[in-house]
């Protein structure tokens, strides 16, 4: 029990130091914070080819030293619009689905007021194959009406059941994305979101992972500490990955 007390005490300074000194906001009302478009996106009449994005935010407020809400956005060629698709809890209001697709707002727009971060950006042949399959990904999501941010299934759930529907992405989600690792307790094995690798989870609370993409992960309560080899870096939980694939 002591050593677990001192590795939950490890884990949190992160988030705690990320609260303290990061870029997480305590202030503003929800109701008001700002949705703008960031320039992340390149421009449909100047950018024809395929395009698919992959985007992580700080959720508002104190969440936001724990973790991310992500994101993807796709273009087919010739396209005008991107569509967005995402899982967001409040639409699940009256039993309602929480799944999102939608071309009426910017791919790359602020959540809640927190910019975000480009994770993955696939252009050409790629991304129109990808494409093609997102539909179909996304409506095989089993939790479209079920949402708890801690420890998932979540937004980030939805984001990485993408990723092992469709391997092509070799989707790189960060260890801020608190819910990545919810599996139901019947099914504790899954690929890793990448497609790269494996991983052994208990409903999100406690796993490993262990993937070429993700390197090593382990989970313990939601937060995710690990070590990346493929792209050398430490991951440590409210921080991220240091140093920054930025």
């Amino acid at each position: 029990m002591i050593w677990l007390a001192l590795a939950v005490v490890v884990l949190l300074l992160g988030p705690l130091l990320t609260l303290a000194f990061g870029d997480v906001s305590m202030r503003g009302d929800w109701r008001t914070a700002t949705h703008r478009a960031t320039g992340l996106a390149p421009d449909p009449a100047e950018n024809r080819e395929a395009i698919v994005q992959v985007y992580a935010s700080r959720t508002f407020g104190w969440r936001g030293a724990f973790a991310v809400h992500t994101w993807i956005a796709g273009k087919p060629a010739d396209a005008d619009r991107y569509t967005r698709y995402e899982v967001i809890g409040w639409r699940m209001y009256a039993g309602r689905s929480g799944l999102s697709i939608s071309d009426s707002g910017a791919p790359d727009a602020e959540w809640y007021g927190a910019k975000p971060t480009l994770l993955e950006d696939i252009r050409g042949e790629r991304a129109a194959a990808i494409i093609a399959r997102l539909p179909g990904a996304a409506a095989s999501y089993p939790f479209t009406t079920v949402y708890s941010a801690w420890p998932g299934p979540n937004s980030n759930t939805f984001v990485a059941h993408v990723g092992r529907a469709i391997p092509e992405l070799v989707l790189d989600l960060p260890p801020l994305a608190i819910g990545k690792d919810y599996l139901p307790l019947r099914n504790p094995v899954a690929r890793a979101p990448s497609g790269t690798g494996w991983q052994l989870s208990f409903g999100g609370i406690i796993g490993v992972m262990l993937a070429r993409v993700e390197g090593i992960e382990i989970n313990l309560f939601g937060l995710v500490a690990g070590i990346d080899v493929l792209h050398p870096a430490i991951k440590i939980p409210g921080v991220g990955r240091v140093p920054s694939r930025d």
